[in-house]
């Protein structure tokens, strides 16, 4: 939860605030009410019935199915699909029903229970979810003859595929653990930078005196503290942490506290993991969604955010999320390299959603992550 030492400045709506200038554009993604009637149409074709929980105010959470594959390799299919690149490059195959340990700097592709049928007018797109971002667990969702990780084209029809790839702990995993989120769009909903700008006039979106508009809002890293701390640097050689099981593993045994010293500024090792926060409060208000820019070349050689989704309701002041934070998923690429209290280091992109969903997300018991402050998974305590 965040601390008292948080910036005052909050991005609360009035009220009475006026609609963005933002012109009109058809399509948008589709809210939970949208995804279920993708459901009953039958363009969504789940294995088993959808968990009670499973659709989320923007998204739909994946399921993995009753199989997967350690591989020696991640590929894109291209012009094939993905079982004939399973058959090339499998090493062994992976009973998921009892449950299974995928081991760290492996790569494994899981059959998901979500197949799909889509219109020709909806395409998708996946990422992470939050816990799984949040424990460095890497995964991109596949499709038959995919292009590009992570994009479903419109009107696509077959199965859809995790790869996954464990970074700092090995995990415990099983049918029916959800480790990858979709989300389905019409159209082009995406903001430009100018529609952003109106928007962010009206119902501010960070809360910065001096917002940066630029494929997105900027995001900056506070390194000033919360509580003492400015963050998180996982630990080597840990044991594992279960997927399906919030609040069974303690912070001690798998993370080191990094204490604010003053300073403003941490060195990246390379190769290390970071939990860390942006000093903006962040909203997405509710008849919006948002995507963090995974990573910016020109900010410098590391990632922020491996699971970039912001529901509709996130740090919405009616929606019990005032003051919200991004935590960003840190991790350096080749070189050391100096973060700055302040320092941008990521994009927010929003997107028109097609309706208001039913449910914001923090308005009940599964947001796990509304209000937040420097928080780690659902897994710690």
């Amino acid at each position: 939860m965040p601390d008292t030492k948080q910036d005052t400045a909050r991005p609360g709506p009035s009220p009475s605030a006026s609609p963005p200038s933002i012109s009109p554009r058809s399509g948008g993604i589709l809210a939970a009410q949208g995804i279920q009637a993708l459901h009953a149409a039958g363009a969504i074709l789940p294995e088993t019935p959808f968990a009670v929980d499973q659709v989320q105010p923007a998204s739909l959470d994946l399921r993995l199915g009753s199989r997967a594959f350690r591989v020696r390799t991640s590929f894109l299919p291209g012009s094939r699909p993905v079982s004939a690149c399973i058959e090339a490059f499998a090493l062994h195959e992976i009973d998921l029903t009892r449950g299974a340990v995928l081991e760290t700097g492996c790569v494994y592709i899981a059959e998901l229970q979500e197949t799909l049928a889509l219109p020709a007018d909806v395409a998708a797109s996946a990422n992470p979810k939050s816990s799984t971002g949040r424990i460095d667990v890497f995964t991109r969702v596949i499709t038959d003859r995919g292009q590009a990780f992570d994009q479903v084209e419109a009107g696509y029809q077959g199965r859809l595929y995790a790869e996954i790839s464990p970074r700092t702990f090995p995990v415990r995993v099983r049918t029916g653990s959800r480790l990858s989120q979709i989300r389905f769009r019409r159209g082009e909903p995406r903001l430009t930078d100018a529609e952003l700008a109106a928007l962010h006039t009206a119902t501010p979106l960070v809360a910065s005196a001096n917002p940066s508009f630029q494929g997105g809002i900027a995001v900056s890293v506070d390194l000033a503290g919360f509580e003492g701390l400015i963050g998180y640097r996982a630990k080597r050689h840990t044991g594992l942490v279960d997927v399906d099981a919030p609040g069974r593993h303690a912070i001690a045994e798998f993370w080191e506290p990094l204490p604010a010293d003053g300073s403003g500024a941490l060195i990246l090792d390379p190769g290390q993991f970071y939990i860390l926060a942006s000093k903006e409060a962040v909203q997405v208000p509710p008849d919006f969604a948002a995507e963090m820019v995974p990573f910016d070349p020109l900010v410098g050689e590391f990632r922020v955010h491996y699971a970039g989704f912001f529901d509709p309701g996130f740090g919405f002041a009616a929606a019990g999320g005032a003051g919200a934070r991004a935590v960003l998923e840190v991790r350096s690429r080749d070189v050391p390299f100096l973060l700055e209290d302040g320092q941008i280091v990521g994009r927010l992109v929003y997107e028109r959603m097609a309706e208001r969903p039913a449910t914001l997300y923090g308005t009940d018991a599964g947001s796990n992550y509304q209000a937040q402050g420097l928080k780690l998974s659902k897994h710690f305590v």
